[in-house]
């Protein structure tokens, strides 16, 4: 899911924030928001909510399919 990866990255470096900052309050691991960003893995269905919920968009945005 290279939209999901690349919309990620995008909305972290607009908060400033870093993967470590994500994946400690997300309660996932570091390397997996790495993986996440690198189209390395694909997020579960329940991280792709917490994203949503942690960024205040639509998992619809985050899969690429609402700009």
């Amino acid at each position: 899911m290279k939209i999901f990866s690349e919309r990620l990255l995008e909305l972290r470096k607009e908060r400033g924030l870093s993967q470590a900052t994500i994946a400690r309050d997300l309660s996932v691991s570091l390397g997996i928001v790495c993986y996440w960003e690198r189209n390395k893995s694909d997020p579960t269905a329940s991280n792709i909510a917490k994203l949503a919920r942690y960024f205040n968009v639509t998992s619809d945005y985050l899969l690429g399919l609402a700009e």
